[in-house]
């Protein structure tokens, strides 16, 4: 079978799944069929519909999407079902009931961005960053019963910079995963594909990336510099690591290490160093970080510099 006749739907909904999409119907793969999240309400009044990222590339190539609100309804079943696809391919989306995953004859892989078995769950990107790995990837799986434990398919690994935020190996992982989509369904359909067995893998390490919420957050400054810093990065620049001064909200999106500056053990964690000019220092364990852009409560994200000139910090000032 050629990859024109193979048949392929496609699930996915933010801009990390669209670079999948687009190397599949670039590359001359037949998509029949698009699922993605229906659009989510925006505005004040929620009154305007937004569409995901998905859904608006399916609009500009012409192809038919689906976006059922219940992934078990009837209907939606019985319409995926009448497409025949030999193949569907999961990026970023929902998790799928059985009846949906097992229909194609092919079955159901989806591109997760960790090295599998590491770093399963919702986030694993910020969770590589937070913990301060070194290299992460991608992985194509087939999909089962419990969430990304399925048989891998490949992988792709990239290194992790010391600098890099979640922004950056975000964005590498994204490009990567449209060429090991297109790599896994070649191997598919020229019958050259093997799996390896999750379980199988000798010492794995099962670190969870469980999904992140606004407590998840919150800094912690009573640790090394070092962890405060990955964590900093680790979330950056969405949803952002905060924390609080005088009972408001900090967001800190960029910091750096003082390595020759070792900590006044004196002094408590959270305490800030400033000259009211230039600079922003917060003491953790065991040296002090510098704040290189941060957004006060109410205010617009900006450098520490232009922040001074109109915010004090008073001697005693402290994050919490």
């Amino acid at each position: 079978m050629t990859k024109e006749e193979f048949r392929i739907v496609y699930m996915g909904t933010p801009d990390f799944a669209v670079e999948s999409l687009k190397a599949l119907v670039e590359g001359g793969y037949n998509v029949v069929a698009v699922v993605t999240m229906p659009d989510k309400p925006m505005g004040r009044h929620g009154s305007v519909l937004q569409p995901s990222p998905v859904k608006q590339y399916a609009l500009e190539k012409g192809l038919k999407i689906m976006q059922p609100e219940k992934l078990k309804d009837p209907a939606f079943v019985e319409e995926l079902r009448a497409l025949k696809a030999d193949l569907q391919i999961v990026v970023a989306f929902r998790m799928l009931p059985e009846v949906v995953w097992s229909m194609p004859p092919y079955g159901t892989f989806n591109a997760h961005a960790s090295l599998l078995p590491k770093y399963r769950g919702a986030a694993p990107i910020n969770w590589a960053v937070i913990n301060g790995d070194t290299e992460t990837g991608i992985t194509t799986f087939m999909l089962k019963h419990e969430i990304d434990t399925g048989d891998i398919i490949d992988q792709v690994r990239i290194p992790i910079a010391e600098t890099d935020n979640v922004e950056i190996v975000h964005d590498r992982l994204m490009e990567l995963s449209g060429k090991l989509v297109t790599k896994t369904v070649d191997s598919i359909i020229n019958g050259t594909f093997k799996t390896t067995p999750q379980d199988s893998i000798e010492n794995a390490e099962l670190t969870p990336a469980p999904k992140i919420f606004r407590d998840t957050c919150r800094i912690n400054w009573n640790q090394p510099a070092k962890k405060v810093y990955d964590f900093i990065r680790g979330l950056s620049p969405y949803p952002a690591a905060w924390t609080t001064l005088d009972g408001k909200s900090v967001k800190i999106y960029e910091a750096g290490i003082e390595h020759n500056a070792p900590a006044d053990a004196s002094l408590p964690c959270g305490s800030i160093m400033c000259d009211g000019k230039t600079y922003l220092k917060v003491k953790a364990e065991d040296a002090w970080l510098s704040i290189h852009m941060l957004q006060l409560e109410g205010k617009k994200r900006m450098p520490v510099a232009d922040l001074l000139r109109g915010a004090k910090f008073g001697a005693d000032a402290r994050f919490e």
